[in-house]
């Protein structure tokens, strides 16, 4: 489902945008990628190869891996040793309300879902909780859309 056929709800559950986007993905250095695989063929390892040749850090969470892309891989967020400012998450929508509870616990900024992946109540409490929630959404295509 594409942001574009959703219902507007309230303001504070409108998507983010372009400006408060093009400000996160100028700002921010590090990207925690949840579900990151080791396989070159998945949109995850793609996606993250890319944010790391535009200058992000990459921090992959994928607890079946030891390393991916040259940087040591996590179990879960919460043994990341340093904040990251977006958690990017490769996973299915019924995976997130634990990735948000986790990426709220370390002091993300931002929650980005990607294309496919959207669940409206995790949502909410990652806002409540003062974070930038993206759903549904490519960040690499955002990244061309709004950086080039």
């Amino acid at each position: 489902m594409s942001l574009a056929s959703r219902e507007p709800g309230p303001a504070s559950a409108a998507p983010p945008s372009d400006a408060q986007l093009a400000e996160l993905l100028r700002t921010a250095r590090t990207i925690a990628v949840v579900g990151l695989s080791s396989k070159r063929w998945r949109a995850s390892y793609g996606v993250s190869e890319f944010l790391q040749s535009a200058g992000y850090r990459i921090l992959p969470v994928n607890p079946n891996e030891s390393e991916i892309l040259g940087e040591k891989c996590y179990a879960r967020l919460e043994d990341i040793p340093e904040k990251p400012d977006i958690v990017d998450v490769f996973r299915r929508s019924e995976a997130v309300p634990e990735v948000v509870d986790a990426a709220i616990g370390i002091g993300a900024r931002a929650v980005w879902m990607q294309e496919g992946v959207v669940h409206e109540a995790a949502a909410a409490r990652a806002r409540q909780a003062g974070l930038l929630v993206v759903m549904d959404r490519c960040i690499l295509r955002e990244h061309h859309r709004l950086l080039r």
